[in-house]
């Protein structure tokens, strides 16, 4: 990638101030704010102050704009995402769409899978499941005919490695058996299209590289599966006519409200709009390619000083580059403090992600204070 489409993308940086009084290399875990967000925020807050109870009128229809924001960067059809509050309420949801009657029963994913994922499938045991968990590179070899669901990774946490979610959702499908993809540390950095990726379900949130803030994650539903499912953890949003307040029976929106459940978490959704119309706007693909460059260059970095790379080298790499040394937790401490930011995973050690508004010298800021810390030794 050339110098110049770096600097195209410096563009976006004045929407960051927050990134003059740092080094912002923590992407993959929390993006820096826009300064758009507090303007959005205020609109919600005068919508509530001026409108009071009427106000829904006005937040309600945010739901569906934020999902069509999703739809876009993921490349789904119209009508097939809803906003939720998190990944683990999500995987809750979709693990209350099923009954684990064997010998369909295995739930299957990666020991390498983020840890509330994890939570949430180990205690559907108690509905019967048998969660079944190998390494990444088994994962595909353990999809058999006993397998219901595979809620798998596209870009693993603790390594950045992107994974064959195609592949693995078409071994799903040769078997019957469902995926749930996790496109939290992949969306905003990694092109995806859902569709083409043939999962039945995705998901993620605005966290991490949409640069949103927690409280606006999303769920996408293959078309022809929504109305196939009735979640059974579920709410008044997820009725069909949730302003009649009927009861007792449930009756299911027929489109993706369905999956909704209680009331959504609408400050979260205005909060997360400037992130989202960012990437909308730049696109993915511009972004891949410079976090391909710079994450490169950040490699060279990591070889030079003698570190130990968790991170795949080559094209099935994610935004984020993983290493490790004698002492890195401390590192990581001291790094926080004076403000070059990232975070520290045990076992893998220190993980970074330059981004779309990141400049290329602070790539050697970083690793200059790296060494600084370290009083400039070695292993």
């Amino acid at each position: 990638m050339s110098d110049v489409v770096a600097d195209s993308l410096l563009e976006y940086r004045k929407h960051f101030p927050a990134l003059e009084d740092c080094v912002h290399f923590i992407s993959h875990s929390l993006g820096c704010v826009p300064a758009q967000a507090k303007d959005d925020l205020g609109e919600f807050f005068e919508l509530w102050r001026t409108k009071s109870i009427t106000a829904w009128g006005d937040w309600l229809p945010e739901v569906d704009r934020a999902a069509e924001r999703i739809e876009k960067i993921i490349s789904a059809p119209r009508g097939t995402v809803i906003m939720m509050h998190n990944v683990s309420q999500i995987m809750a949801t979709l693990a209350s769409c099923f009954d684990y009657q064997a010998p369909r029963n295995k739930v299957v994913y990666e020991s390498q899978m983020f840890p509330t994922v994890s939570y949430v499938w180990q205690e559907e045991r108690r509905r019967g499941a048998v969660p079944t968990v190998v390494e990444a590179d088994a994962l595909r070899d353990a999809i058999d005919d006993q397998t219901l669901l595979v809620p798998t990774q596209h870009v693993i946490f603790s390594t950045g490695q992107v994974q064959d979610a195609k592949a693995i959702a078409a071994k799903a499908k040769s078997h019957g058996a469902h995926v749930i993809l996790d496109c939290y540390q992949s969306i905003g950095t990694v092109p995806l299209d859902v569709v083409d990726l043939g999962v039945s379900f995705a998901c993620g949130g605005s966290v991490k590289y949409v640069c949103g803030g927690p409280g606006a994650a999303w769920l996408y539903v293959r078309k022809d599966l929504i109305e196939q499912f009735a979640p059974r953890v579920t709410g008044w949003f997820g009725n069909e006519a949730p302003f009649a307040f009927t009861m007792p029976q449930q009756s299911y929106a027929e489109n993706i409200w369905r999956f909704m459940g209680g009331t959504p978490a609408v400050a979260a959704l205005y909060q997360s709009r400037a992130g989202q119309k960012l990437i909308g706007e730049i696109g993915v693909r511009r972004i891949r390619d410079k976090s391909l460059a710079m994450t490169e260059k950040c490699i060279a970095w990591a070889d030079e000083l003698g570190f130990k790379l968790h991170s795949p080298r080559g094209a099935n790499r994610g935004g984020s580059v993983v290493f490790d040394f004698t002492g890195s937790a401390d590192v990581c401490r001291e790094l926080n403090r004076r403000k070059f930011f990232c975070d520290h995973r045990p076992g893998v050690g220190i993980r970074i992600a330059p981004h779309y508004y990141t400049k290329a010298e602070e790539i050697e800021l970083f690793f200059t204070e790296v060494k600084k810390i370290r009083g400039g030794g070695g292993r």
